[in-house]
C-alpha cells in the first residue's frame, strides 16, 4: 500500500522529483516543484489518509535534505552567545503558527528571505497541539513545505514550546503526568523538533520558606526530562533545551530564583551532560494579553530591567544564551526594539498573528461567526464569572482553529493571499525591530547541515496523546 501511495504522489509531482532504486531523492525541476506539486504535498501531509500523510511527510523531509533545508538545534548558537562569541545585538523571534499554518509559514519566509534572517524559530506549545489539531510531524512537515515553496535554504529551528507539567495532574499522579510530557518530547524529537522548552514552572511552590525549596520540583523534574531528551536526540545534534523559573502571568522573576533554579538543576543533571541553553522568565506579560470588557487589550507594563539583569546572570554565571520573553506579540509596536536593547535572547509570539487572521477584512464574516458560535457552545464552561462576551470570545477563539482547520486551509486563494500579505508585513516589522536580519550566516555557522535520511516506516509510528491542558503560548 505504501509503495502504491508513493508512486501516486510522485506522479502528482509532475516529474519535478525523482527517486532511485536505493531511495535517494533528487530534485529535477525546482521551479515546477514549487508550484502546485508542493501545495499538494503540504495538503496531504495535513489532511491525507494516514498512508498519504506518512508518504507526504517522508517526501518533504527528504526533499528538505536534498535542497539544504534541514531541522536543526539552536543550542550551539545560544551557547556561543553565552561565551561572548556572538554579540547580544539581536533577539530571536519564536513564532507560533496556530491558524492556516502553511500560508502563515509562507508569509514568515517571504519576510525572512529578503532580510537574510536565519535566527528564527517556529514553535508550537503542548496546549496548541491539542486545540489547533497539529501533531509535531504535521507541523514540521508543513513548515518544510512552506520553506520549499518560498525558496528558503538553511536551518529550520522548530521548537516544542511550553512542554508543560499540569500542576493538578502532577499532584494527583506525578508519574503519569511526567510520562505524558516525556512521550510528547520523544514524539517531537522524532518529528524533527530539535528545540524543546520544558515548562515545569507550574510546580514552583511558594509556600516553602526558602527559594531552593520553592524551586525544587521545578528544577528536579526539568533535569529528569532533559536526561530523557538527551537519550533520544539524534547523533550529531544537541537539542536546545530551555527551562522556566516563573510561570507567565505570575510575579516577576528575580536573580535569587534564577540562581536557586540553575544551581539545583545543575546538581540534578548527570555529570557532564549538556544542560540548558536559555531560561524563560516573567517580566509582567500575560499570554495573549489582557482583554478589557469591550474586547480591546489593556496596556501591559514590562520590566525590561529584569530581562537585561537576568540575561547577564544567565550568560556570565551559567554560560547560557540569556533570558527568554513569553507573551509578547500583543505588545505595542514601540516595545519590540526594547528586547534587543535589553539583550533578550528570544521572544515568543503567537496571539498577535491569530488576531490578524481573525480580524482581517478579507476573512469571511460568515465563517468567523460559525467559529464563534461553535466556541460559545463547545467551551461555554470556560466562561468566567463577570466576563463580557467580547472578553470570552477573545480569550477562547484560538480553540476554533482545530475544528475549522480544513475550512481555513481551503479559503479562496485571494483571501489567503491577502492574509499572507498582512502577516508578512507584521513578520517583517518584527524581524526589523528585533534586529534579526543578516543572521543567516551565524545560524548556519553554529547549526550546519547534519544530513539525516529517514525511512518511510519512521512516519508510520503511533503518536503520543495530547490534551488541551493549559492556556499557554502567548
Amino acid at each position: 500500500m505504501s509503495a502504491q501511495v508513493l508512486q501516486t504522489l510522485l506522479a502528482e509531482l509532475e516529474g519535478s522529483v525523482t527517486l532511485d532504486a536505493d531511495g535517494n531523492m533528487s530534485v529535477q525541476d525546482e521551479k515546477k516543484l514549487r508550484g502546485v506539486p508542493i501545495d499538494i504535498l503540504a495538503n496531504k501531509a495535513a489532511f491525507g489518509e494516514p498512508g498519504q500523510q506518512a508518504v507526504a511527510r517522508w517526501l518533504l523531509w527528504e526533499l528538505g535534505q536534498a535542497l539544504g533545508i534541514y531541522p536543526a538545534s539552536i543550542n550551539e548558537l545560544y551557547m556561543a552567545r553565552g561565551r561572548g562569541e556572538v554579540p547580544c545585538d539581536f533577539t530571536v523571534p519564536a513564532i507560533n503558527l496556530r491558524a492556516m499554518a502553511y500560508d502563515s509559514a509562507r508569509a514568515v519566509f517571504r519576510a525572512a528571505l529578503p532580510r537574510n534572517v536565519g535566527a528564527l524559530i517556529f514553535e508550537i506549545a503542548r496546549s496548541e497541539i491539542g486545540y489547533t489539531d497539529q501533531r509535531p510531524a504535521e507541523y514540521l512537515s508543513v513548515v518544510m513545505a512552506a520553506a520549499i515553496k518560498e525558496g528558503y535554504r538553511g536551518p529550520l529551528f522548530v521548537q516544542g514550546d511550553h512542554f508543560q507539567m499540569n500542576a493538578k495532574k502532577f499532584k494527583a499522579d506525578p508519574d503519569a503526568e511526567f510520562n505524558a510530557v516525556a512521550d510528547l518530547a520523544a514524539e517531537a524529537i522524532r518529528a524533527g523538533f530539535y528545540n524543546i522548552d520544558i515548562d515545569t514552572s507550574t510546580l514552583v511552590d511558594l509556600s516553602y520558606s526558602t527559594v531552593d525549596e520553592q524551586q525544587r520540583n521545578n528544577y528536579e523534574v526539568c533535569a529528569k526530562l532533559t536526561t530523557l531528551i538527551r537519550e533520544r536526540e539524534p547523533e550529531g545534534v544537541s537539542v536546545s533545551v530551555g527551562g522556566e523559573i516563573g510561570e507567565i502571568g505570575e510575579k516577576n522573576s528575580d536573580e535569587t530564583e534564577l540562581r536557586a533554579y540553575m544551581d539545583g538543576y545543575n546538581r540534578s543533571l548527570p555529570k557532564g551532560m549538556v544542560g540548558l541553553s536559555k531560561i524563560s522568565i516573567q517580566t509582567g506579560t500575560s499570554h495573549g494579553g489582557v482583554p478589557l470588557p469591550d474586547g480591546t487589550l489593556a496596556q501591559v507594563k514590562i520590566d525590561f530591567n529584569v530581562i537585561k539583569e537576568l540575561s547577564k546572570v544567565a550568560r556570565d554565571a551559567y554560560g547560557m544564551g540569556g533570558a527568554v520573553q513569553h507573551g509578547a506579540s500583543t505588545l505595542p509596536d514601540e516595545a519590540f526594539n526594547q528586547f534587543v536593547q535589553n539583550e533578550a535572547t528570544e521572544v515568543h509570539l503567537a496571539t498577535g498573528f491569530q488576531n490578524i487572521v481573525y480580524d482581517h477584512e478579507a476573512f469571511p464574516a460568515e465563517l468567523r461567526q460559525r467559529i464563534y458560535d461553535h466556541i460559545k457552545t463547545a467551551h461555554a464552561k470556560e466562561r468566567k464569572e463577570g466576563q463580557t462576551e467580547e472578553q470570552f470570545i477573545y480569550k477562547t477563539r484560538k480553540k476554533g482553529f482545530g475544528p475549522f482547520k480544513a475550512e481555513l486551509w481551503g479559503l479562496p486563494e485571494d483571501v489567503r493571499s491577502a492574509i499572507r500579505t498582512s502577516l508578512g508585513g507584521k513578520f517583517g516589522f518584527l524581524f526589523d525591530q528585533l534586529n534579526a536580519g543578516n543572521t543567516m550566516e551565524v545560524a548556519k555557522r553554529y547549526a550546519p547541515h547534519v544530513k539525516m535520511h529517514r525511512h518511510l516506516l519512521d512516519y508510520q509510528e503511533k503518536n503520543a496523546g495530547v490534551e488541551d491542558t493549559s492556556e499557554l503560548a502567548d
